[in-house]
């Protein structure tokens, strides 16, 4: 990977551009669709969707995505568990809300970090490398990375590939 890139990726920020993605019109549901139907971790996500945005790709599996997923799974999987029981308490009971509005401050600090060790990952270059010419599209790379065949799962790339800024070459 090249000094150049390497600026580039640490010039703009995973996190800025997936809250960014993230309130585009329809990514939301179609990230939450993908993680609730397909167990599709949206940080990942997100991370596949800055990499294509800026010409590049995963390919293989880095070693540093084992600690990553298990950090999501052991701690903000289990935030975010806590969070989504309370709802139901929370309508009813300020004490839960409070708790869990912290529950929720916790959940996006845990993917914050998250999403910093992912663009560690990017900038390491490790099992990071350019989009052949022409770049397939989002949709179908990540449909076989996770293995998708359903058609709302398929139609919730879609939506991410059509909200995403077309591809800009590594340089």
């Amino acid at each position: 990977m090249t000094a150049a890139l390497r600026a580039r990726l640490a010039a703009t920020p995973l996190w800025d551009f997936a809250l960014a993605l993230y309130a585009r019109p329809g990514v939301e549901a179609a990230c939450l669709r993908l993680q609730d139907e397909a167990g599709v971790d949206v940080c990942e996500l997100l991370w596949h969707c800055w990499l294509y945005r800026h010409g590049l790709v995963v390919e293989g599996e880095p070693e540093a995505l084992e600690s990553i997923r298990a950090w999501q799974r052991d701690v903000t999987v289990v935030v975010r568990g806590l969070r989504r029981e309370l709802k139901t308490d929370a309508q009813h009971h300020p004490g839960v809300a409070e708790v869990r509005r912290q529950l929720q401050r916790s959940e996006l600090a845990a993917e914050r970090e998250t999403l910093a060790r992912l663009q560690a990952v990017s900038e390491s270059g490790q099992g990071i490398c350019p989009l052949s010419s022409p770049p397939p599209g989002l949709e179908s790379t990540l449909a076989s990375r996770w293995q998708l065949q359903k058609k709302p799962q398929l139609l919730a790339l879609q939506t991410l590939e059509c909200q995403l800024d077309p591809p800009q070459g590594p340089r």
